[in-house]
This record gives structure tokens, C-alpha cells and sequence, in this order.
């Protein structure tokens, strides 16, 4: 356990290894998974142009619908935003059947047609890899948050063969921070991840691009006016994103229509336009990925390579504007896929469409539409994922760039992007589905004095205890009774399963109505490690008022509640600590000023300090009081002490606060200087030379 908590110590860095070793495995088993999906769609002789799209593909999201549904409600959608769920509620605890059944659904989602990625879902297997192996090995909460990360990058790393972007994607989008102590963890487990699913896979993961460079400043403006239409795009994508979640959520009675009715638009866009599954086979794989190489690799003057690029820009732009919607629908469909993908592949669209447009009115130098559609992935990425570092990088090291020819395109168009994006639509592609569910994601500091104190250090015993057989009638008597707004569920055998609020016991009427109906299952927990800070976030995040702590080595252990007003508790003992270190250094600093002595004056009458008390005084900087004689009486003074005129006071500072202390008492004093008296002295007797 203690090898474990030194993030530097090798046992720690061969857990990273290990995860991003199985990650890379995962990706290669869904890889595989994908193509023996596809072969089996392609030998029933179903092709992206046959009519019969219009029975898989519905058929493929209703099954994939299902497992979300009835086995892991969290292979549902991209995944991203479940591994960032899990670290914002869950301290990063994952279950360890999501990682195959989100292989499972994904393989069905996509390789049956639907139009989404695969890098999104292979972030939350690594994540849930990364949750396991922190758990077999009874890892602390914060060692926990940083396997999950780094099986997190490791999924992006295997998914490109590039463990550079996979390092920035986990630090950038899944934790939002750069901190130190996890950045190791993440970069061992992104490389090992990258270098399994390269010998495993091979090159078809990575993305394949001709090497661009960039020799006229004036393409510059050129750029910016890309970066402005991709900005359009990915509005639009995410607003259709919110829509149409907004009226699936409202499919309540028959929920399998959601699954049905999406795959039924997504199969008609399909059997209208195959090339919004970007293959150039006719075969119902929805990555994107050949259409989008075929994208990159196209020189200067070139106009349609292959059959699966066109020559006109609108037929393009309109192509682009059809995965927009196609992906939307497979997204929110219930089934699983990610936006990752189809971000890179409607960006390459975007990006090349717009240089065939802008083409034959430049005349200043050459354009190629294959540098406009690398460049139109990262811009496409960074506006839809608030990402920009994550995806200069990523576009940089997935296309094989050698030469830094396009870096200044790349930085200009990504945070451009990302600056106006951010402004037209506060969330992103992965944000939104957290907000969804009524999760927000809390930036702190880099400094925050909560992360000095432990939820153990202030944590409460639970008040109240109920179990899921408990009537919600004797349930609200027993609030009142308690004066508390929420109590954790126990079952039989003493294991955490739920927790209960007033609201939930109001939500329900009648007689027989049970505890077991109203709560709230797998609530998000801390544990006594935890730090408040992170604790607070938690709360912030989902909302709540309570969170239950449990076992650092037992999840369903309930150890204890924390509470609104632990935490306030909390920051006032963080408070107090801050200032005692604040206070120390002060005094520290005085006594080893080479200038600094005792020495002691008297109070002038009708001065700043005749007739106050001693907190109410404006004392110079670097000075500190030490007593206060009185006749014979010597006192020890505090805050609240008054100070008269003639009082003799001993203080300790520097030369300067002793001039300055002159001066402020001489100022508006009846008889000033006179009768001040100063001169180093030695310590009074009694009194402590360490200063308080």
C-alpha cells in the first residue's frame, strides 16, 4: 500500500504498464469484434446501398439498446463522459463488466452500420480496465483517479497508435488538469498501450496523410475563414446533439422506439448516401475512416482520387452535413459509438470542400485540399471536444506528419475554434451528456486550502439508517425526528445499496409506498481519504447536499455521512491551519531579519492606539507585540486587550517597523515624541522569545 501511494515508486508505474497493456488488447479485440460484425452483415449480402440497411441497422441499435438497458446502463453513448462521470462522482469506481459489454454494443452499434467511432468507447474500456486494476490491487481514491486516466489515454493511444495524443486527451478532457501526479501513470500506460495494439492491429488504426507545408503567410486568412465555417458545423452538431436528446428522454412508454426510430433515419441517410459510412467497400461500417484518408492524402490540384471522394465542394459540404445528422441520431440513439471519429471525418470533409471552393479565386499560391482537411480535423475536434492542445497534437501524430509545415494552421484553427465554439455553445460534445444528467463539472484552483483536510477528519456518523422495506410514511416521521434531510439505505446484510432524500420521500403517495422505491441506487460515495475539496466538487457536481462515506477497502461499507455542514466545518479547520502556517512564517521571518529586536514605547495620549483595542490598531508590517505594562501590572496582550495612554508596551520587529511605529502613534497624538520611549531592551521576564 505504501509503494502504491508513491506515484513515483516502480510498482506503481507497473500498474500503469499492465493497464495499458490490456487496453491495448481491448482495442484489438474491438477491432476484430467490428470486422467479424461486418463480415457477418456483408455475407448476408447487405451492402450501405441496399434496402436492406433499413432492417440492420434499426435491428443493430435496438440490440445494442438493450444491453445498455437491461445489462450496464453506461455502454449507452460515447463513453467518454461515463469516465469523467465516474471520476467526478464515483472517486473513479467502475464496474468491471462495463469494459465487455461496451466492446459488445460498440462492435454492434458501428460495425452494423451506425455512424460513430470507436476511440470514444475504447476510452471507457481503458477507463474501466484502469478502475479494475486499481481495485484488485486496493489502491487509495486519488491513485485510483489516476489509473482510470491513464487507462483512459490509453485507450486513445491504442485506438491511433499515438500515445502522445493519448497522454494530452487524459489530461485535457478526462481529468482537466495537468497535475503532476498523474501525468506518469498516464504516459507509461498511453505508451504500452500504443505499442500492444500496433504489433496486434498493425498500421489500420492510424490515419494516413501526405506531409503538408505551409509557405505563404497570406493562406493564414484563408484559414481563419476555415476555422469560422467548422465553428458552424459543430454548433449545429451539438445543437442537434440537445435536441434530439431532449425528445428521446421523452420516449418513456415504449423506450424501444428510440433505438428503432433513429436506426430507421440513420439507414435511410446511409442507403442515400454510402459514403457517410466512409468505406470505400460497400460494406456497413460506420468509422469513416477510408473516406477520411482518402481525404488527407489528396495533392495539390487533385480532384477526386477515388471513387469515394467527390469533385464538386458542395457535394461535399452537403456529404459533411449528412454524417452531422447521422451521427446525431446513432449518438442518442442508445446504443454505443463515439463523436471522435466523425468530428476528424466531418472536419476532413469541411476542410476539403472548402479549399475546392475558395480554390479558383486564390490566386496568391497553390492550395491543397489535403492540408485543409488535416487542418480541418483538428479545428473540427477542438470546437466539439474544447480540447485544442488534445487535438493539434492528436491530427499531428495519427497523420504520420513528419515536418512542421502546418503546426501555425493547426494552432490558429484549433484555438480559434475552440474560443468562438465555446462562446456560441457553453458545453461540448462530451459535457452535454454529463449536464444530461444533471451532473457539472467544477474547475477549481490550482491551490485550495480543502485539500489539506480528509473527509475522515470531519465526517459525521449517519444519523439515521433505514433499510428498502421501510415505509416512506414512518420514513418522513423519522426526518423530523432526526432533523435530517437524506439517510443512506442498508440491506439485509449491512451493504450501502441506495441512498433516500426527503424529495425522494415525497415523490411517491400511498400506504405501502417503500423505501426501495424512491431512493436513489449506487449513489456516488467518498471514503475517508477523499479530499474535502474533492468531496465538494462531488456534491457541486451531481447537486446534493450528502454524500455517504464508505470503506476505503469495501465500497458497501458505510463508514459515515458527510455534509453541507462538514464542509463547512472543514474549511474553517483548513482555515485556521492556513493561517497558524501563514502566522509562523511571519514570526519566522522577523526573528531572522538580521534588523530585528525588542524594544518598548509608551502609548501617547490621544493617539491611534489611546483607548483602543489592540486588534482595532493599525500595526505596522513585521511587528508584533509582546506585553503591556500597566503601573506594576504586566499583561500579556490579545485582540481584545485596551490599551490607554502611559501604557509601556514591549513589541519585537525590524528597524523599519520600529520607525514606523513612531511615526503612527506620533501622528494626531496630544504630546507627541515626548513621551516615547524606545531602545532595545531585553525580553520582560516571563515572557516567550519565540513569540506566541
Amino acid at each position: 500500500m505504501a509503494a502504491a501511494a508513491d506515484r513515483g515508486g516502480g510498482r506503481f508505474l507497473v500498474l500503469a504498464s499492465m493497464v495499458g497493456i490490456t487496453v491495448g488488447v481491448g482495442a484489438w479485440v474491438l477491432v476484430e469484434f467490428l470486422h467479424l460484425v461486418s463480415d457477418m452483415v456483408a455475407g448476408l449480402g447487405v451492402s450501405s446501398g441496399s434496402l436492406w440497411a433499413l432492417v440492420v441497422i434499426p435491428g443493430a441499435f435496438l440490440a445494442a439498446w438493450g444491453i445498455a438497458r437491461y445489462a450496464a446502463p453506461e455502454v449507452a453513448g460515447d463513453g467518454v463522459p461515463e469516465a469523467t462521470a465516474s471520476l467526478l462522482v464515483r472517486g473513479g469506481l467502475i464496474r468491471g463488466r462495463v469494459a465487455p459489454l461496451k466492446i459488445l454494443a460498440t462492435g454492434i452499434t458501428v460495425g452494423a452500420g451506425g455512424s460513430a467511432g470507436r476511440e470514444g468507447p475504447i476510452v471507457l474500456v481503458g477507463a474501466s480496465i484502469g478502475s479494475k486494476v486499481a481495485r484488485i490491487f486496493n489502491l487509495g481514491e486519488d491513485q485510483v483517479r489516476s489509473l482510470v486516466a491513464a487507462g483512459a489515454g490509453a485507450g486513445i493511444g491504442a485506438s491511433f497508435n499515438a500515445p502522445i495524443a493519448g497522454m494530452l486527451f487524459a489530461l485535457e478532457v478526462i481529468l482537466s488538469s495537468f497535475a503532476v501526479r498523474h501525468m506518469s501513470a498516464v504516459v507509461v500506460a498511453s505508451v504500452a498501450a500504443a505499442i500492444t495494439s500496433r504489433t496486434l492491429v498493425g498500421e489500420e488504426l492510424a490515419l494516413n496523410a501526405a506531409s503538408y507545408t505551409f509557405r505563404e503567410p497570406r493562406e493564414l486568412i484563408l484559414y481563419v475563414g476555415l476555422a469560422l465555417v467548422i465553428v458552424v458545423a459543430a454548433v449545429v452538431f451539438l445543437r442537434i446533439l440537445d435536441r434530439l436528446e431532449g425528445v428521446a428522454s421523452r420516449i418513456t412508454r415504449r423506450p424501444w422506439l428510440r433505438p428503432l426510430g433513429f436506426g430507421l433515419v440513420v439507414a435511410t441517410l446511409v442507403v442515400v448516401e454510402p459514403r457517410l459510412l466512409g468505406t470505400d467497400e460497400a460494406r456497413l461500417v460506420g468509422t469513416g475512416q477510408d473516406v477520411t484518408n482518402h481525404l488527407l492524402e489528396t495533392a495539390v490540384g487533385a480532384a477526386a482520387v477515388t471513387t469515394a471522394v467527390a469533385e464538386f465542394w458542395w457535394v461535399l459540404a452537403l456529404v459533411a452535413l449528412a454524417k452531422v445528422i447521422a451521427s446525431a441520431f446513432t449518438l442518442t440513439s442508445g446504443g454505443s459509438g463515439g463523436a471522435f471519429m466523425p468530428s476528424l471525418f466531418i472536419g476532413a470533409m469541411l476542410g476539403t470542400a472548402f479549399a475546392k471552393f475558395v480554390g479558383p479565386l486564390w490566386t496568391v499560391s497553390p492550395l491543397s485540399t489535403g492540408s485543409f482537411a488535416v487542418v480541418g480535423m483538428a479545428a473540427m475536434f477542438a470546437a466539439m471536444g474544447r480540447a485544442p492542445l488534445t487535438a493539434v497534437l492528436l491530427v499531428f501524430e495519427v497523420t504520420g506528419t513528419r515536418e512542421y509545415g502546418l503546426i501555425l494552421p493547426l494552432m490558429l484553427t484549433a484555438i480559434l475554434a475552440t474560443f468562438l465554439s465555446e462562446l456560441l455553445h457553453r458545453e461540448s460534445v462530451y459535457t452535454m451528456p454529463l449536464r444530461w444528467r444533471g451532473i457539472s463539472q467544477v474547475r477549481r484552483g490550482e491551490v485550495d486550502v480543502l485539500d489539506t483536510i480528509s473527509v475522515g477528519d470531519v465526517m459525521s456518523p449517519a444519523r439515521l439508517v433505514v433499510t428498502p422495506s421501510t415505509k416512506l410514511e414512518a420514513l418522513k416521521a423519522d426526518f423530523e425526528r432526526h432533523r435530517v434531510h437524506g439517510a443512506p439505505v442498508l440491506d439485509d446484510s449491512g451493504s450501502l445499496i441506495g441512498v433516500v432524500t426527503v424529495t425522494d420521500a415525497t415523490s411517491l403517495s400511498g400506504a405501502d409506498a417503500s423505501v426501495g422505491e424512491a431512493m436513489t441506487q449506487r449513489p456516488a460515495t467518498v471514503t475517508p481519504t477523499t479530499r474535502v475539496s474533492e468531496a465538494m466538487a462531488r456534491m457541486a457536481s451531481l447537486g446534493v447536499g450528502r454524500l455517504p462515506v464508505v470503506a476505503v477497502d469495501d465500497p458497501s461499507r458505510l463508514v459515515g455521512m458527510f455534509r453541507r455542514e462538514d464542509a463547512v466545518k472543514a474549511y474553517h479547520e483548513a482555515l485556521g491551519a492556513h493561517t497558524d502556517h501563514q502566522l509562523e512564517r511571519s514570526r519566522l521571518a522577523q526573528r531572522t531579519d538580521p534588523g530585528a529586536g525588542f524594544y518598548h514605547f509608551r502609548v501617547p495620549p490621544g493617539s491611534i492606539a489611546d483607548g483602543k483595542e489592540v486588534q482595532a490598531v493599525a500595526w505596522p508590517e513585521g511587528s508584533t507585540l509582546v506585553s503591556v505594562r500597566r503601573g506594576r501590572e504586566v499583561l500579556v496582550p490579545g485582540g481584545t486587550t485596551m490599551l490607554h495612554h502611559d501604557d509601556v508596551v514591549t513589541a519585537f520587529g525590524s528597524e523599519l517597523s520600529r520607525h514606523l511605529m513612531i511615526e503612527r502613534l506620533n501622528a494626531g497624538a496630544d504630546e507627541p515624541t515626548a513621551e516615547i520611549e524606545l531602545g532595545p531592551i531585553e525580553p520582560p521576564e516571563g515572557s516567550d522569545d519565540s513569540l506566541g
